[in-house]
């Protein structure tokens, strides 16, 4: 189920995050900043999406199952964080890197909002 799935991939973004964090502190040839946007647009973004799409569904009565679009979302959130890290690592696909993590960030969060705007704005049983 995507919906416990993508808590698990936010948790390897954490593991992720620290083991690259460990390793630069350990002196290992790594950007700093790659562990950074481990932790901040792997995990962090991609959790927030979890317990946003979850929380919402649970509130409104919905099933506790991701539909297409919302495991759309979850691919989207870790492609971008996956692109971003790579970014950091200076080479001549930086900015196109970075281009591309901006937009696949926006087309997760944009599709959280048209899947679950209307959810969240609505009466319950307008829904």
């Amino acid at each position: 189920e995507p919906l416990l799935l993508v808590l698990h991939i936010g948790y390897a973004w954490l593991v992720l995050g620290a083991a690259l964090l460990g390793l630069t502190l350990l002196g290992a040839d790594l950007p700093q900043s790659a562990s950074i946007h481990a932790l901040t647009a792997g995990a962090a973004g991609t959790m927030i999406l979890a317990v946003m799409t979850r929380a919402t569904r649970g509130h409104v009565g919905r099933d506790l199952s991701a539909d297409r679009l919302t495991s759309l979302i979850y691919i989207l959130v870790s492609l971008a964080a996956t692109t971003r890290v790579a970014a950091t690592f200076g080479t001549t696909w930086t900015m196109p890197l970075l281009i591309a993590s901006a937009c696949l960030w926006i087309a997760a969060f944009g599709g959280f909002v048209l899947a679950y705007g209307r959810m969240l704005l609505l009466p319950r049983d307008a829904r």
